[in-house]
């Protein structure tokens, strides 16, 4: 499984209510027709991802990365939100979409659109990038265009390294038709009986533990050739049946339902419920089949059969299939067809005063709120430093955070081990719930618990997702709280790709907020309200609902009204609405949104104040913000939550007001930035379909944000330079 971290999604469950009926209009002002289909939106987002992979002014092996990030997300697509459908349509438990439509519909629609992007996909290796890649010195090449000395040094590789692990199993009689694991490649072969002349069935298992491309031999000043690695074993087929005719062999590929379900209230231990389901994903039902184009109907139809599909699940595809493997290939090391390398910088605040000190991360907090932007600003010397040095510090008590996914040695998870052992009290919220990290999370508990750290689970029914930190010092006889709200997750890894802010203070609201909030994760409901923050599942939506509102009558009464809201994925119907009639008063709506959008900009009188863009690139906007005019003293708060259903009912979130007035003009200047028409972004139009704005009138290409928030941020660490 490819990490699923790397490229974040915002699937969400198969259980989500996102499978819910649409809410019924609130009055008469807003049409039936008002949303989008959740799915379609989605798939419509691995679009814009596919397009970044056929721009040619892109590094190409960033165009293949973007590829392979491609397929994955489709992966996961299928995996979780198709299998979700699928089973509610046979259980009979299936409702409308969310545009009112049919489930077996929707999933027709659904099928004939993956179709269309898949090949379009596949189009864009073969014929684009593929080539492309050749012309630069790195060439994936078929059998035949190898070399005699090359064909011989390959087969010594096969036989060294591919084919002790191989195993071919047979069908006959004797032995039924094989379990086909999901996401697996697999080779169908065809074989004669030379003795008895009986055609027989074969599947082969392509090894995933081993490269996926197998480098070919080559002297020093030529170019880079790779041969696919189901292509090696299907040249030395003789070799795994011997006394066998090989009539035809064809490449497959197998995606089953891969979600998990767990009955939390029925359950008596969460740990070992989830182990045991971990093992009943590897065995879900088959929901879609990728094939060659050319493969026989011999073949197609006893998978067909055996794997007990329909036609519209199969994808007959040109091959390769699963490029996911250009993860591999893309991490080649030519920086010529890599973006620029970006080192991230160390926040000013947290710049050490000299070479010789480290910085005080404390002393930096206690000064004044300290944001941070990742990837632009090191995670390494902010969070990472923030909790290593709580875990030092003989002066701090305890420390509470929560981790939803995070990296193989983690150094934030021992920086808790050290703390623990340090004597400190030390609370680890691990949600081991998080989706394809369920097996990493539980290893890390158990890790943590062995060394003394007191790990909870978080709440029945509800998945912990917010980012939060705390830590308890002691100064001068008093205690001080010191805390951290990000819109990301504690992952070293992802903090490289991943856009996302973060906020240190020692502002004791805050910090009651935090105690009060960990309290409750560690014990029962979520009941209170909170003073600076906004948690859900019970008041996120409330209090989003309320400052929303609070806009359309700011407008209705001629004060300065406007909305603007940065979020992963925009589905929930009610703030949707509230957005409607906001922009029916005359409220200024931007929405800057990475992925799923329900959320329409073409229905007249209602949608004319609502600017909806999409801003995809190097890094993964992964960053929430929500800023309000508030007649003209605006409130911002950034936090974890999606305006997903899941979000805001089944998920403990929290958004955290910033005050600082600089923090607050930092962030709406992003914000208006993202929206300027010299940005490169999609711009949703009419129908749903986004249109991508990365050239003007004269094609030039329009300025990238990214860019310009790197060359901000290095600006600003070189000016505290040179005071």
């Amino acid at each position: 499984m490819i990490d699923s971290a790397i490229v974040d999604t915002g699937i969400g469950d198969a259980e989500d209510d996102d499978f819910d009926a649409a809410v019924e209009a609130p009055d008469a002002q807003l049409p039936e027709n008002r949303y989008l289909d959740r799915e379609l939106s989605w798939l419509a987002f691995n679009q814009r991802v596919l397009e970044l992979a056929e721009d040619h002014t892109l590094p190409l092996l960033e165009r293949a990365n973007f590829l392979a990030i491609f397929a994955s997300n489709l992966d996961e697509f299928f995996m979780v939100r198709i299998a979700g459908l699928k089973r509610r349509i046979v259980t009979g438990l299936a409702v409308p979409t969310n545009v009112g439509v049919a489930p077996a519909d929707a999933l027709a629609a659904i099928s004939a659109e993956a179709h269309r992007l898949q090949l379009r996909h596949a189009r864009a290796w073969n014929d684009a990038v593929r080539p492309a890649l050749a012309e630069t010195g790195i060439e994936v090449v078929g059998w035949d265009a190898l070399s005699v000395d090359e064909r011989t040094a390959l087969y010594d590789y096969f036989h060294a390294k591919v084919f002790p692990v191989l195993m071919p199993l047979a069908v006959d009689p004797a032995h039924p038709f094989p379990y086909i694991s999901g996401l697996s490649l697999n080779l169908a072969i065809r074989i004669r009986n030379a003795r008895t002349g009986r055609q027989e069935f074969a599947r082969l298992k392509v090894p995933p533990m081993m490269p996926r491309y197998v480098e070919v031999p080559h002297s020093e000043g030529q170019s880079m050739r790779f041969l696919p690695l189901e292509e090696l074993i299907a040249q030395h087929l003789e070799d795994l049946f011997p006394g066998m005719e090989i009539l035809d062999h064809h490449a497959f590929r197998l995606t089953r339902n891969e979600d998990v379900v767990i009955e939390e209230d029925e359950t008596e231990n969460l740990i070992q419920a989830l182990e045991a389901e971990l093992l009943r994903r590897r065995f879900g039902p088959p929901i879609r089949l990728e094939i060659n184009d050319d493969m026989d109907d011999l073949t197609l139809d006893l998978l067909i059969k055996e794997l007990d599909i329909t036609e519209q699940e199969v994808y007959r595809l040109p091959g390769p299939l699963d490029l996911r493997a250009l993860f591999a290939l893309s991490a080649i090391k030519r920086p010529d067809l890599h973006y620029p390398p970006h080192v991230p910088t160390t926040a000013v605040p947290f710049q050490p005063v000299d070479q010789e000190t480290r910085p005080d991360i404390f002393a930096a907090i206690r000064k004044s709120d300290v944001l941070v932007h990742h990837p632009y600003e090191s995670f390494a010397t902010s969070v990472q430093a923030f909790l290593e040095q709580a875990a030092r510090d003989p002066h701090v008590l305890a420390i509470k955070q929560t981790l939803y996914r995070t990296s193989g040695d983690s150094p934030i998870v021992q920086a808790l081990i050290d703390a623990a052992e340090a004597g400190k009290q030390v609370l680890a919220l691990v949600e081991v719930k998080a989706r394809f990290d369920e097996a990493n999370n539980i290893v890390w508990a158990r890790k943590l618990e062995k060394a003394g750290v007191h790990v909870v689970y978080g709440l029945v029914g509800l998945k912990t997702h917010c980012k939060l930190a705390l830590v308890i010092r002691e100064e001068k006889g008093e205690l001080r709280q010191y805390s951290h709200v990000g819109t990301g997750n504690y992952n070293p890894k992802t903090s490289r790709l991943y856009e996302d802010f973060g906020l240190f203070t020692t502002d004791p609201q805050v910090g009651r907020d935090l105690t009060r909030l960990f309290n409750e994760l560690s014990g029962y409901a979520i009941e209170k309200k909170f003073k600076r923050l906004l948690v859900a599942p019970l008041h996120l939506r409330k209090g989003l609902l309320r400052l929303i509102d609070r806009e359309r009558r700011n407008a209705l009464a001629g004060k300065p009204a406007r909305v603007r809201i940065k979020v992963n994925s925009m589905v929930d119907e009610q703030i949707i609405d509230a957005l409607y009639r906001a922009s029916i008063a005359g409220v200024k709506v931007d929405v800057w949104v990475r992925g799923i959008c329900s959320l329409r900009t073409d229905l007249p009188g209602v949608t004319d104040n609502i600017t909806v863009r999409s801003i995809l690139g190097r890094y993964l906007e992964h960053s929430r913000i929500f800023a309000f005019e508030n007649n003209g003293s605006p409130e911002v708060f950034i936090g974890s939550a999606d305006m997903m259903h899941r979000n805001l009912d089944r998920r403990v979130e929290a958004l955290v007001r910033v005050t600082a007035p600089a923090h607050v003009t930092e962030l709406l200047n992003l914000f208006d930035l993202a929206m300027d028409e010299r940005i490169s972004s999609w711009h949703l139009g009419e129908d749903g379909v986004w249109t991508r704005h990365s050239v003007d009138a004269d094609g030039k290409p329009l300025l990238d944000l990214q860019d310009r928030r790197m060359s901000s941020v290095k600006r600003r660490r070189q000016a505290r330079a040179i005071r």
